[in-house]
């Protein structure tokens, strides 16, 4: 299947910004699983790339001018297979996604559920926990944000995808699974269904295997990845940091469609 990604994200400020820089993770990595047929990035200013801890694509965006507003797009065309399971970067061990973060930190009901299904095969054991948290947080955009940790947004009892995927992540690596976030799009033929994704990654059998809590799939043949990390703060298409500017407004749209194309539009 080829998709076809339009991105665009845009910051307005209310006063001038002295100086900001955008860490953006909006280019996708080939695999066995995704092949990048074209991939354009429209900034304000040239972009430095590099790669991160995680072996994601970098790029920091530098803005030294005051400015009020700041606009971001990118448009790709990647063509996906329905294969699941990915063989980990080798400068980087699978034991680094046991560890805890701020984000993911267990408390009591969290660690309760993880042990809720013992005596399970593990994959069953993970399929039981990612129904058991849709079960128990439906859906619900609005309730959390990019601040709420999965003890908060389980104790909530909504969230988002995001919420979800740190809920199950906390759960594993409770466990003791290697367990990653995952962000990047997602081709639903709902219109209303949101294209910018996030779902989680364990590491079993020698590779990486995707479960989608939110849409309760382990088949990532709908899904093009962008990054991944311990957490959202990780992955996150854009994270910057500003001097100045006062009070920021943000409009994000992402747009995935499928494509018989062998180019971007």
């Amino acid at each position: 299947m080829k998709l076809s990604i339009r991105h665009s994200t845009e910051y307005h400020y209310s006063e001038r910004v002295k100086h900001s820089t955008q860490y953006l993770r909006l280019t996708p990595r080939p695999s066995a699983r995704q092949k990048i047929l074209s991939w354009e990035m429209d900034l304000p200013e040239t972009a430095e790339r590099a790669s991160d801890g995680y072996n994601n694509i970098l790029h920091v965006l530098t803005l030294d001018q005051p400015h009020q507003e700041i606009r971001l797009s990118v448009r790709g065309l990647v063509e996906i297979t329905d294969e699941d399971g990915e063989d980990a970067d080798q400068r980087l061990s699978p034991l680094v996604f046991t560890r805890m973060t701020e984000l993911t930190q267990p408390d009591e009901a969290l660690l309760e559920l993880a042990h809720r299904h013992a005596g399970l095969p593990v994959d069953a054991r993970l399929e039981a926990l990612s129904e058991t948290i849709l079960s128990a947080m439906p859906f619900t955009p609005g309730v959390t944000d990019v601040a709420s940790n999965a003890a908060e947004a389980y104790r909530g009892g909504y969230g988002v995808c995001q919420d979800h995927t740190h809920v199950f992540l906390a759960c594993c690596r409770a466990l003791g699974l290697p367990a990653r976030y995952v962000s990047g799009y997602l081709y639903s033929q709902d219109s209303e269904h949101v294209a910018s994704h996030a779902w989680a990654e364990v590491w079993q059998d020698g590779s990486w295997h995707t479960f989608d809590v939110t849409n309760q799939t382990r088949l990532p043949r709908h899904h093009l990845k962008l990054a991944v990390g311990l957490d959202y703060m990780d992955a996150c298409p854009v994270r910057g940091v500003r001097f100045g500017g006062g009070i920021e407004s943000l409009k994000a749209v992402a747009e995935v469609r499928q494509s018989s194309s062998s180019r971007c539009q």
